[in-house]
């Protein structure tokens, strides 16, 4: 997604038999690396937490950088929090 030369990145649950950039199965945010990250660090990553947290709670393993990412929007750390609450 995005532009010529301002990437963006959607942040996908997606089962691990489809292909790379095949389907997916919900889109759980959205990352523009490129954005106002300095001004406003809200434009550059939009991540629905609750969508992220019913996902990992259902199993989902996320990639290194979007571990790094969710942990970035606080998502990791509901996750654990739900976690332990079972």
């Amino acid at each position: 997604m995005g532009k010529k030369k301002q990437p963006t990145y959607r942040i996908v649950a997606a089962d691990a038999r489809a292909a790379r950039n095949g389907a997916f199965l919900e889109i759980v945010g959205t990352y523009e690396p490129r954005g106002l990250s300095k001004a406003n660090p809200e434009t550059v990553l939009k991540v629905d937490n609750d969508k992220c947290v019913a996902w990992l709670l259902n199993g989902a393993q996320p990639t290194e950088r979007v571990a790094k990412i969710l942990k970035t929007s606080g998502a990791l750390d509901a996750f654990e929090a739900a976690k332990a609450a079972k």
